[in-house]
């Protein structure tokens, strides 16, 4: 493939010599392409694999690439407790699953829920007790059979009996607890991945038992040192993006230099993505805004002509080579200052065989 090309190469080579003023034929020769203009056909470009993109303009530029470190944010880790000391009877989750908020981990049998079950039965009990006197109070204070006071006291007795039997079924509530099977149910406070799980059927746990623990993956903190030199140029609220094309956000700059590092740390916030994993370690770019109207073009597009930065321009009459003044390059990318505009074709492939047919190999 690679002797093919270059044989095409050299056929286009000779083809561009006759044409720019070799051997005349019957004195109609073609006039030489202008200076620094190689004429090169569609069909001519496709077949040496020349390619070319439009300039485009760009609303941040790259200003570097450090190294960084994910992890999940402070607020993004929840540990899911036992809080009635029982027996584990079934678990439903191991780690490395990903859970929703509300999603059932594991099932425990807690004497305290029996306990609870019965507080409930007598709770109710006086609750129809309390309402059915407070009624009957309160009729006979309506037609002055009683002093209003007893019928007030009724009602008091009634609303204390309510709330007793509000509070054990709001513990219930709380623990999601099954009283009459003398069990509650472990759940997951938010949506995230089990990241740890420290217990398992026939397990006894308390009080004190971290059951599991979950890391939300909607979110991370990435972590990076920030060299000196960048000390100033980077705020909070600039874009960093990681591998894949994952974006997040400058949330803080340190201000004090680590001394031996001469570095300051940055806290950025990350939204899940591919390859975005808590505890990686991977490059991050980051970015600051873009003056207006700022361009600027892939990296291997700019090659060196006459010891010159420079591009090459399709026109209507071919490729030209045109030296540009370029200025910050990162991320692939290089900021061009001068030389081109928005809009303009450039060549991103195939840049030695322009060379090669411009004369600058």
């Amino acid at each position: 493939m690679a002797r093919n090309r270059h044989l095409a190469l050299l056929a286009l080579l000779g083809g561009l010599s006759a044409c720019s003023g070799g051997e005349s034929g019957a004195g109609n020769a073609a006039a030489p392409a202008p200076a620094g203009l190689s004429a090169l056909s569609a069909a001519e470009m496709t077949r040496l694999g020349i390619r070319f993109a439009p300039v485009e303009r760009v609303s941040d530029l790259p200003i570097a690439t450090v190294p960084a470190t994910l992890a999940p944010p402070p607020n993004a880790r929840v540990a899911v407790a036992a809080v009635i000391p029982g027996v584990v009877t079934r678990t439903l989750v191991v780690e490395g699953d990903s859970v929703r908020q509300g999603q059932p981990l594991a099932v425990i049998a807690a004497r305290e829920m029996i306990t609870l079950a019965a507080g409930i039965e007598q709770a109710s009990a006086r609750v129809a007790v309390a309402r059915a006197s407070d009624r009957r109070l309160g009729q006979l204070a309506r037609e002055g059979v009683i002093a209003g006071a007893r019928a007030d006291e009724a009602r008091a007795a009634l609303r204390e009996a309510e709330a007793e039997l509000s509070e054990r079924r709001r513990t219930v509530r709380l623990v999601n607890g099954a009283p009459a099977s003398g069990s509650y149910t472990l759940t997951a406070p938010i949506t995230g991945k089990v990241t740890k799980a420290t217990i398992q059927t026939g397990s006894p746990v308390s009080e004190a038992t971290s059951a599991y623990v979950i890391d939300a993956t909607s979110r991370y903190e990435l972590t990076a040192q920030l060299p000196e030199r960048l000390l100033g140029q980077v705020r909070p609220g600039m874009t960093v993006r990681l591998p894949g094309d994952v974006r997040g956000e400058v949330t803080s700059v340190g201000h004090a230099l680590d001394p031996e590092t001469r570095s300051a740390t940055l806290r950025a916030r990350v939204p899940a993505g591919a390859g975005v994993v808590s505890g990686r370690a991977l490059p991050a770019t980051l970015f600051a805004p873009a003056p207006a109207g700022a361009i600027a073009v892939p990296a291997g597009a700019v090659v060196e002509v006459k010891g010159k930065p420079s591009v090459f321009v399709r026109s209507g009459k071919g490729v030209a080579v045109r030296a540009v003044q370029t200025g910050d390059r990162a991320d692939g990318r290089i900021v061009i200052r001068d030389g081109l505009r928005a809009g303009e074709q450039i060549a991103v492939a195939g840049m030695s065989e322009l060379k090669s047919i411009a004369g600058h190999d």
